[in-house]
């Protein structure tokens, strides 16, 4: 899913006005064997850009080996933090437990000996460069097809989180179109645009239209 390149020389993630911007990535990681843990911090450590950090909350790449119990492992990760996987032959529901917690890149065990793997694995990461083997990316592909058709599907959604019509007042109303006019296009009675929005911004806990398609621009589902 992600070109191999080598360890980058900028890591900077664009920071807030008035705030300088780090330029190393903060770097946690955890096994379920507490030496395993200890020999990849003991290889990836010194690494000029890459600092170590004891609490996962404070990391921006979470970097985890489970052997059992990979749910342990994960549930103090943030929003914000991206998950490096080391394992191997993942059940389906432990792929979309660790999806859940921010996988981006899945390691086989085989590959993660080498520093070079692994500091490529860390910067894919931190960048958002989802890698995953090809057998567990057809697993995933499956399963989203799955989720489609019996969970989604049936409840007028799709994967964006959006459904058809949603999308399609959406797209109107990023074009400038009022109410009136977006009901005219549709042809929907304009009780039934405002009913779309109210749903959507209620579901989504969105302020206002405008938050509405800035979303949608943003998450580029429009």
């Amino acid at each position: 899913m992600t070109p191999h390149t080598a360890w980058p020389s900028d890591h900077r993630r664009s920071a807030p006005p008035g705030q300088a911007r780090r330029t190393s990535i903060r770097l946690a990681v955890q096994a379920t064997d507490p030496l395993v843990a200890s020999g990849l911090v003991a290889m990836l450590r010194p690494t000029p850009g890459l600092d170590i950090v004891e609490q996962v909350h404070e990391a921006d790449v979470l970097m985890a080996v489970p052997d059992n119990g990979l749910h342990n492992l994960v549930t103090q990760i943030s929003p914000d933090t991206r998950l490096v996987l080391i394992a191997d032959d993942l059940r389906q529901a432990e792929l979309w437990t660790a999806i859940e917690h921010g996988l981006v890149v899945l390691v086989p065990r085989a590959e993660a000996a080498t520093k070079s793997r692994l500091l490529r694995a860390i910067a894919d990461a931190r960048e958002g460069r989802g890698d995953l083997p090809a057998h567990q990316l057809g697993t995933v592909l499956q399963a989203l097809k799955h989720l489609q058709e019996n969970t989604l599907a049936p409840r007028d959604l799709t994967l964006s989180g959006l459904s058809l019509r949603e999308t399609e007042v959406l797209r109107l109303l990023a074009d400038g179109m009022d109410t009136a006019e977006i009901a005219e296009r549709l042809i929907y009675s304009e009780r039934t645009v405002k009913n779309v929005l109210h749903n959507m911004l209620s579901r989504l806990n969105l302020r206002n239209r405008a938050h509405a398609v800035a979303y949608a621009l943003r998450h580029g589902l429009i």
